[in-house]
């Protein structure tokens, strides 16, 4: 009797997916399909003052290398069905290496607050009268007092000193990978002398470089999304259990590929990501800035770019809602062997569309740029039929308005109108969020068919770049699916329309003096 051949292995491709939550090693095929998924959840940050977020690199190298190590080990795909490794991270994190690639401190983690002082930074008199004549002044202040660069050289120098490499998370992976100290431009999202509109280091003449004061030899190589980083070299396999020799291709941060891995390749389709920071996207073509001297962002797409409105604390909200006000809840959700938030979900469908009245403005962060540095987060509408689940749904349609808000901004930018919706991102899971997101938008919200859309991502720019699909589109087309949609029921649109249009668009204007009357009393946000 013949033998049976074996069964054609597919090709896949090894997507890292390290976030500010967990850190993922997805095995996904060239049709889009997760093959195999090992996460590993971690610690987001430490704090050793108010408002610090910092985290040892090394605690990130090592829980990368735990969950790779599982994923090979307990994976039934062959070792030769691999092609390709893909990385994808959390945005402005950032790393000091000294020359033999160890960290010199703590990294510094996108969510943390510290600011710089922005008189260490001497700008010429005549480029402050310029830059206040085009009312420009206040944003440049801002991106001086944000710089991690600057805040370690101002306050620790001798660490400065040492750096051979200011690198981002994804270059600090990237070179214990492959041992090159290169990255994707499409990574280069924080307060470093990089020209946004050009996708390269800024020139010499650039204003980015007085800002951000570094010697260009900090900066690593770049190269486009889809290009070659390097090569698993013999170190990072022992450690990572990734086959040695295997290529490293460029993706970028976790918001670009959450929008590849959407499928949203034009401006009429918008990427809502409902993750600890809530954003609105669209990939555009061309450089445009939906707040004046706020860049777009390179997207996973090589030489374009991603419009972004950003609501800082997001679906965060709801894990800090549930942590100081939802006791009773978790106790029911233990006991039913569910997650709060699921059974928050459940009960909020009982909840009318606009929660009687409760209207929430998100803002949360303390310092925002936009609305204002004075902002803060307000509920107003209280009634006495209001309960916590009141409030739980308040979050989710606070979130959705202020989305909506940014939708507007960005079709009147971009010149565009936005006719769908993708929402991704672990908020995109709940049912409620996505009915009353296709409500308040009007608009149909589109669920991917994989939660894993920033490693999908990834996967898409490592596909392209190992010439399995010539562009793309064709990647995009074969790569992404729509799951579920959820469609704007007439009934609800109605009452969220008025709430949106004759409600939440006129807290701010009229809280504003409040906010600053606040500010100027208890110092809280402080002056940047």
């Amino acid at each position: 009797m013949a033998k049976k051949r074996p069964k054609k292995v597919e090709d896949c491709i090894l997507a890292i997916d390290a976030g500010t939550q967990s850190i993922r090693a997805i095995l996904i095929d060239l049709k889009g399909n997760m093959l195999d998924i090992v996460k590993t959840p971690i610690e987001p940050y430490f704090s050793k003052n108010p408002g610090w977020a910092e985290q040892d690199p090394e605690y990130y190298w090592k829980n990368l290398c735990t969950t790779t190590k599982k994923l090979m080990k307990e994976t039934t795909v062959p070792k030769e069905a691999i092609k390709g490794v893909t990385l994808t991270t959390q945005r402005d994190t950032m790393i000091n290496v000294d020359r033999d690639g160890k960290p010199l401190r703590p990294a510094i983690v996108w969510l943390d607050q510290r600011s710089a002082d922005k008189t260490q930074v001497h700008l010429p008199g005549y480029l402050k009268l310029g830059l206040k004549a085009v009312n420009m002044l206040d944003a440049v202040e801002y991106f001086i007092t944000e710089a991690e660069a600057n805040w370690i050289r101002q306050n620790q120098p001798d660490v400065w000193d040492k750096t051979h490499k200011f690198l981002f998370l994804s270059g600090f992976f990237t070179h214990r990978l492959t041992g090159e100290y290169v990255d994707s431009t499409a990574n280069q999202v924080g307060f470093v002398p990089f020209d946004y509109k050009n996708q390269s280091w800024a020139k010499k003449s650039d204003l980015k470089w007085k800002l951000f004061p570094m010697d260009e030899s900090f900066l690593t190589d770049v190269v486009q999304p889809s290009e070659l980083l390097g090569y698993i070299t013999r170190q990072a396999a022992r450690q990572t259990g990734i086959p040695t020799g295997l290529p490293v291709i460029a993706a970028a941060a976790d918001k670009a590929c959450e929008v590849l891995g959407s499928g949203c390749l034009s401006p009429e389709i918008a990427c809502l990501s409902y993750g600890t920071t809530a954003t609105i996207e669209t990939t555009n073509s061309e450089y445009v800035e939906i707040v004046p001297f706020f860049p777009p962002y390179p997207s996973a797409v090589p030489g374009a770019y991603n419009t972004e409105v950003m609501i800082y604390r997001g679906y965060w909200m709801l894990s800090w809602f549930t942590q100081e006000f939802g006791h009773r809840e978790e106790l029911i959700a233990r006991k039913k062997g569910m997650k709060p938030e699921a059974l928050f979900d459940q009960l909020v469908e009982d909840i009318p569309p606009g929660s009687m009245g409760l209207t929430l403005q998100p803002y949360w962060s303390p310092g925002v740029k936009v609305p204002g540095p004075e902002a803060k987060g307000a509920i107003i509408g209280f009634g006495d039929v209001h309960t916590r689940v009141h409030i739980y749904r308040a979050i989710l349609e606070g979130l959705a308005y202020a989305l909506k808000e940014g939708a507007q901004r960005t079709e009147k930018r971009n010149k565009v109108k936005i006719e769908s919706l993708r929402v991704s991102g672990g908020g995109s899971q709940s049912n409620a969020a996505m009915q009353l997101t296709a409500d308040i938008f009007n608009l149909p919200a589109e669920r991917p068919h994989t939660n894993e859309t920033s490693a999908l991502g990834a996967a898409i720019d490592a596909a392209v770049g190992l010439k399995y699909f010539s562009d793309f589109e064709s990647a995009v087309s074969t790569m992404t699916s729509v799951g579920k949609v959820f469609e704007p029921q007439p009934k609800n649109v109605k009452i969220y329309d008025s709430l949106y249009n004759d409600v939440y668009l006129k807290m701010y204007k009229r809280l504003k003096p409040l906010y600053e009357d606040i500010r100027k009393t208890t110092g809280y946000p402080p002056e940047r």
